[in-house]
């Protein structure tokens, strides 16, 4: 797995998972995570991943890249969405249950955070990673589109129109943590992923190896600090029940 913020919070909420579980291999529900970007890598560190996604080709994309990485017999695909997890999660709930890009797009947040609080584990942790509304009205202002800043400023779900915008909706730190607490759920974190890296030109950091590290540690520092977290292109939050 990489080194960014993200990563280094659900390593260590993976060591602890296997601390309490004797060294059991922890479970893990990616929800909306067809293709395996996080399920492969999971699975490789020693996780038994359950994957429920909507989509069969995503699901089938998946299954060829367990195999091609060898951890096929870790991954469980299934077919579903949010409204069908208290058929598809594991027996007890998961360890640890992956939203992520998964509250953008479902019809109903309440219920799909209900959902996802049901299928964690008692002591569990839910992680959540959307799309951040005031770091796609920076994204587009910088880029010239103010027009489209503007209205990503001023629409309730920060949004585009509908025909010209695959999201339904975009989060900012408050409203990220309000909807989790609504569900039940204790936030613990909130943090920001790719924070300045998304604004920075490649060419800066290619062959570059000092000027690459250098933006790794600061990604690391603002990811916690506001305002720069409040930024970030996605922002994280850890959960519990």
């Amino acid at each position: 797995m990489r080194s960014d913020a993200v990563h280094q919070v659900l390593e260590a909420e993976l060591a602890d998972v296997r601390r309490r579980r004797g060294g059991q291999p922890p479970r893990v529900l990616d929800v909306g995570g067809g293709s395996g970007v996080w399920a492969v890598p999971l699975a490789s560190a020693g996780c038994a991943v359950t994957v429920v996604d909507p989509s069969p080709n995503a699901l089938a994309t998946l299954q060829r890249r367990a195999v091609d990485a060898g951890v096929a017999d870790r991954i469980t695909p299934l077919q579903g969405d949010t409204d069908a997890l208290a058929a598809l999660s594991p027996d007890d709930g998961a360890d640890l249950v992956l939203a992520h890009g998964v509250l953008e797009v479902v019809d109903d947040v309440a219920a799909a955070v209900s959902a996802l609080a049901a299928a964690t584990a008692p002591g569990g942790a839910l992680s959540v990673l959307v799309a951040n509304r005031y770091a796609a009205v920076l994204g587009r202002a910088l880029a010239g589109r103010v027009t489209d800043a503007l209205q990503l400023m001023q629409d309730v779900d920060g949004r585009l129109d509908a025909a010209s915008d695959t999201l339904l909706r975009r989060f900012d730190t408050e409203g990220l943590e309000q909807v989790l607490t609504a569900g039940g759920l204790r936030v613990e974190l909130v943090q920001g992923q790719a924070v300045l890296s998304d604004l920075v030109p490649g060419s800066v950091l290619d062959n570059n190896p000092r000027a690459a590290d250098e933006m790794a540690e600061l990604e690391r520092l603002a990811a916690v600090r506001s305002p720069m977290r409040d930024i970030a292109t996605r922002l994280h939050a850890i959960a519990r029940a």
